[in-house]
């Protein structure tokens, strides 16, 4: 057996996968052996969804079959929304989430059928309940009314408009739609390596999605997001971005939205995705300083520390001008990886291996215990110390 140690399993290879793979080298995102940002900018998310789940993209018909099938699914155990009217204020909206998960599982009477038909329908289940479980979470703990799914609009409008109150605009929709794309897969992050880990028990897919999440709410995973618009609210003005990343820099603080453990010194193409997308949407919102100010805060880091933004960097404020709500960034994350982590159960179940690693031992060997002060109990006989 190999003693070789790669902390936190770096470069090791966990699985093979037909799903997708980051290309590094010439930095691209290959799914399903489509470039990732390629699919974003000619195609919708649902055509992601189907392309994902089926191995081809969808032609037009069997998209609109598609997005009826997901529609068919709106229905929402009413136990389960009043059950995320409980938690309080303080709450997490990611353990909101989780819990929901979680919960929507014993409503679903194929939960213990491991085929690829009814993972897949479990699949589309979890893609029309997942963003509810986001948005009415969201308003559960805020005490705000919740609202009910609205079929006249397309998948990626009404989980725009559960989250927002508000129809959205063509182009909020299609940059919102972008976004979830850009989310949508990324290969083995810790979330999906987390949920194929939990998949090869032959746990269930609600199951495997549900350690993702709580995965995904790690800092050292999540969260980026959040943090990069709460540091540009913090910053306020493009005067001061610079002054504030370098005052951060000389403090040794990690500045969140920049870098990859994959990526590394390379470009993530979804930020670039990103920033097109923000180009656009603060014309519509006449908030041109927003992407200034992200503009200058890229040169810096990449001048400073020789850093290039990640998606986070750029998905944040283009979140925060669709109105989203900064503790819903990761939620929404993650209902747009929701796909990704199913397609990934769905492979591990079909063709598994349960998952079980060795050790490198660095700890002490020939220890003896001493005599014990105990009576041993003899046939007939008590144990003083009982």
């Amino acid at each position: 057996m190999s003693t070789q140690y790669q902390p936190g399993l770096e470069n090791v290879i966990a699985s093979e996968t037909t799903i997708s793979y980051l290309d590094v080298e010439n930095e691209e995102i290959v799914l399903r052996g489509y470039n990732l940002i390629e699919l974003a900018k000619k195609v919708t998310y649902l055509d992601v969804v189907g392309l994902m789940l089926d191995g081809i993209l969808p032609t037009k018909d069997q998209r609109i079959s598609l997005e009826d099938q997901l529609k068919s699914e709106y229905d929402f155990p009413q136990e389960v929304l009043s059950m995320l009217k409980l938690f309080p204020e303080k709450a997490n909206l990611m353990d909101v989430l989780r819990t929901g998960v979680s919960a929507i599982a014993s409503y679903d009477d194929e939960l213990e059928d491991r085929s690829r038909d009814a993972n897949y329908r479990k699949a589309i289940r979890l893609l029309a309940k997942v963003p509810q479980i986001v948005a009415n979470g969201y308003r559960a703990v805020s005490k705000q009314p919740l609202v009910e799914p609205r079929k006249d609009l397309s998948y990626t409008g009404n989980f725009l408009y559960m989250i927002t109150g508000k129809e959205p605009t063509k182009m909020e929709e299609m940059v919102f739609d972008q976004s979830l794309i850009a989310y949508s897969e990324h290969e083995m992050p810790n979330s999906t390596f987390a949920a194929r880990v939990i998949a090869s028990t032959q746990a269930d897919i609600y199951g495997a999605l549900a350690g993702a999440v709580a995965s995904l709410k790690g800092t050292l995973h999540g969260g980026a997001n959040e943090a990069v618009m709460k540091m540009l609210l913090e910053v306020g003005s493009e005067a001061n971005i610079e002054p504030v990343l370098m005052d951060k820099l000389s403090r040794k603080e990690r500045i969140m939205g920049f870098g990859h453990r994959v990526y590394m010194k390379k470009v993530d193409p979804r930020a670039v995705l990103m920033k097109e997308a923000l180009a656009e949407l603060v014309k519509e919102k006449n908030q041109q300083e927003l992407l200034r100010m992200c503009v200058i805060g890229e040169e810096v880091m990449k001048r400073e520390k020789g850093l290039y933004p990640n998606l986070d960097y750029y998905a944040a404020p283009v979140y925060h001008l669709l109105g989203i709500p900064i503790e819903l960034f990761t939620p929404v994350f993650l209902a747009a990886r929701t796909i990704g982590i199913c397609a990934h159960v769905i492979e591990q179940h079909e063709n598994n291996r349960l998952f079980r690693p060795r050790v490198l031992y660095k700890g002490p060997r020939n220890m003896h215990p001493q005599d014990s002060s105990y009576i041993h109990i003899g046939e007939g006989e008590l144990n003083e110390h009982c």
